[in-house]
């Protein structure tokens, strides 16, 4: 039976996708931001677990091009979008992150996305913008599911990356941070079944 605490050296696997108001995460807006923790079934299959999601106001100064919100729908501004501030809504994720971390005996959360490193970056970026000390994603490793699905199922492109590995897509849900965020979670979950299904076994030292 796997162990969370030693499947990933210590690290809790959180799929984490993020919409923005650009590609650029020390000037851009962050808009939104969704979070998905895994734990092990009774049959030792990966499996998602806790997911939420936060609206984010920009921050003072941030940029926001018309071309990311055409592609994304959301309006910033709009009064029933119920968004919190950048500094509170990072709270709120990571006190979250950080209570499935303990919870799952380990030591710090690594996270999942898809082309991880835009995810990554616009966390980090807005965790040092708030000065956010108790960032419990590590700063630079992640997992990616772009890169995996490619491995996997020659597939890059989330949508077809999912199709490949009989994952249910809505293209119509798309593009907001949930709905992402659980896809992601699911396409990785796919992944790392299949490799254990397939006999390789994995060091838990």
């Amino acid at each position: 039976m796997p162990v969370m605490a030693k499947r990933f050296r210590g690290f809790l696997p959180v799929a984490v996708d993020v919409e923005t108001g650009g590609f650029n995460a020390a000037t851009d807006a962050l808009l939104e931001i969704a979070a998905v923790t895994f734990e092990f079934d009774a049959d030792g299959r990966l499996t998602p677990a806790t997911a939420m999601n936060v609206h984010v106001e920009p921050f003072e100064g941030a940029n926001i091009e018309a071309a990311a919100l055409e592609f994304t729908g959301i309006d910033p501004y709009h009064p029933l979008r119920g968004a919190l501030p950048e500094r509170e809504a990072l709270m709120e994720v990571f006190r979250v992150v950080r209570q499935a971390v303990r919870a799952a005996g380990c030591n710090r959360a690594v996270l999942v996305g898809h082309n991880a490193h835009f995810d990554n970056g616009f966390v980090q970026a807005a965790a040092i913008r708030q000065q956010l000390k108790r960032n419990p994603f590590h700063p630079f490793s992640s997992f990616d599911t772009a890169t995996l699905g490619g491995v996997a199922f020659g597939q890059t492109v989330l949508a077809k990356a999912c199709e490949a590995a009989a994952v249910p897509f809505d293209a119509a849900e798309a593009h907001t941070a949930l709905y992402d965020a659980q896809k992601t979670a699911e396409l990785f979950c796919v992944i790392v079944n299949r490799f254990q299904d397939a006999g390789f076994q994995i060091s838990q030292d």
